[in-house]
C-alpha cells in the first residue's frame, strides 16, 4: 500500500529530479532566454523563457504539491500574481474583499483596477452573514486573506467556499500561513495565492509570487495570462525560492513556537492595549484558528500601543534584533509601523489601520534573545 508523501518530504523533493545529464541533485539554474529547436514547432518542450523555463517549472510543481493542488504558476511578485487573477474578470464584475488586507492589495484594487470598471466591496469576512449579504448578482470573486494583514483576523475558508454561489471563485492569500500551516484548496477555495517573497523563500533575498489551482480550465486561462502579460520570475529567483522551501517546515515550526511565546510576553506588558495573535485564546477566532491551522499559528503578531502613534514610532526604532523594515517571513525578526509603512496607502479609507499598531515578523533566533530585545526597547515607554 502506497501513501502520499508528507508535506515535509514534498518540500524537499516535489518537482525536483536529479539533472539527467550530470546527475546534479539540485535543480540547475537554466539561465537562458531561448531554446534551440530541431525544426519549426519541433522542440524539447521549451521555446522561450517567458513562456516556460525548467527552473520555473520545478518551482511551480513544488508549490502546487505543497498546496495539494494540480497546477502551479510562478510570478515576479505577489502583486503580479494578484493582478493576473484580476485579469480573469471583465469591466462591471464585482469583487468582494475582506476589510483588512495588505496595503498593496488595496492600492491595486482601489487606485488601479477600479479605473477599469471592476467594482469592489470591502466587508468583514469574519462574519458569514456579512459575506452572504454582500454577494451581488454580478459578484465573480471573493478575495480572502486569512490571517489578515495586519490585524490577523481569520476567515472561515470552508464555510465561505460553501456559501459562494456557482460562478463565484474564492481566492485565498495564504502568505501569512504558508502551506505548512493551512491548505485552502482542501477547504474548498478555488485559487491560492502567495507572495513567495515571504515564508516560501524565507530568507529575505528574493521577490516572487505564486498561484495554485485545481481546475484545469482556470489554470489554462491563468497560464495564458502569465505568458501574455509576462510578469514572470527569472530562473535564479525561482532557484532561490526552491532552495528556501526545502526548510519551510522547519522554519514554520520555529516561527510559530517563538511567536507564541512573544505574544504571551507582550500580553503581559502594560505598554500594549491589545495583542493580536491567532494562538492566544483571547483571539476572537481562536477556535477557528485551531481547526483551520492545526500545525501552528504562524510567526506574525500585531499589537496596539497605549501611547498611540508616537509610542509606536518610538518603539520600532529602539529594537536591535528586530530590524525596522517592511516585508515578513524571513529567518530574521522584523518590526514595522503599518500606518506609515506597509499600509500607508489605506490612509483615509475604511481600511486605515490604527496609528498605534506595530507588526512583528518573528524570526527563528533564540527566544530569550528576542524577548530581551523587546524588553530593552520597551523600557521607559
Amino acid at each position: 500500500m502506497t501513501t502520499s508523501p508528507h508535506l515535509e518530504t514534498l518540500a524537499v523533493h516535489a518537482g525536483q529530479r536529479p539533472d539527467p545529464t550530470t546527475g546534479a541533485i539540485m535543480t540547475p539554474i537554466y539561465q537562458t532566454s531561448t531554446y534551440v529547436q530541431e525544426a519549426p514547432e519541433r522542440h524539447k518542450g521549451y521555446e522561450y523563457s517567458r513562456t516556460d523555463n525548467p527552473t520555473r517549472k520545478a518551482l511551480q510543481e513544488l508549490i502546487a504539491a505543497l498546496e495539494g493542488g494540480r497546477f502551479g504558476l510562478a510570478f515576479a511578485s505577489g502583486m503580479a500574481a494578484i493582478d493576473t487573477i484580476m485579469r480573469l474578470l471583465s469591466p462591471g464584475d464585482h469583487v468582494l474583499v475582506g476589510n483588512d488586507v495588505y496595503g498593496g492589495t488595496f492600492r491595486l484594487f482601489d487606485k488601479v483596477l477600479a479605473r477599469y470598471g471592476l467594482e469592489f466591496t470591502y466587508v468583514d469576512v469574519t462574519s458569514l452573514s456579512a459575506v452572504e449579504a454582500a454577494i451581488q448578482p454580478d459578484t465573480k470573486l471573493i478575495w480572502l486573506e486569512t490571517p489578515t494583514n495586519p490585524l490577523l483576523s481569520l476567515a472561515d475558508i470552508e464555510a465561505i467556499s460553501r456559501l459562494a454561489p456557482d460562478g463565484v471563485q474564492v481566492v485565498v492569500d495564504n502568505t501569512f500561513a504558508s502551506p505548512y500551516l493551512q491548505q485552502p484548496l482542501k477547504l474548498g477555495a478555488d485559487i491560492v495565492m502567495h507572495s513567495s517573497t515571504k515564508y516560501l523563500g524565507g530568507h529575505s533575498d528574493v521577490v516572487g509570487g505564486a498561484l495554485v489551482v485545481n481546475d484545469e480550465e482556470v489554470y489554462q486561462q491563468l497560464k495564458f495570462l502569465q505568458n501574455a502579460v509576462g510578469a514572470v520570475p527569472g530562473p535564479q529567483d525561482c532557484w532561490l525560492i526552491l532552495r528556501g522551501i526545502k526548510t519551510l517546515h522547519l522554519r514554520m515550526e520555529r516561527h510559530s513556537e517563538n511567536a507564541q511565546k512573544i505574544a504571551r510576553f507582550l500580553s503581559d506588558c502594560p505598554a500594549f492595549s491589545t495583542v493580536i495573535y491567532p494562538g492566544l485564546d483571547s483571539h476572537p477566532q481562536y477556535e477557528l484558528a485551531r481547526r483551520q491551522m492545526p500545525r501552528g499559528f504562524g510567526g506574525m503578531i500585531s499589537a496596539i500601543m497605549r501611547g498611540g502613534d508616537s509610542a509606536a514610532r518610538e518603539f520600532v526604532t529602539r529594537t536591535r534584533l528586530f530590524a525596522l523594515a517592511e516585508s515578513l517571513g524571513g529567518v530574521e525578526s522584523l518590526i514595522e509601523h503599518p500606518y506609515s509603512m506597509t499600509h500607508a496607502s489605506t490612509a483615509g479609507s475604511p481600511l486605515a489601520c490604527d496609528p498605534g499598531l506595530v507588526r512583528l515578523s518573528v524570526g527563528v533566533e533564540h527566544i530569550d534573545d528576542l524577548i530581551a530585545d523587546l524588553q530593552q526597547a520597551l523600557m521607559g515607554l
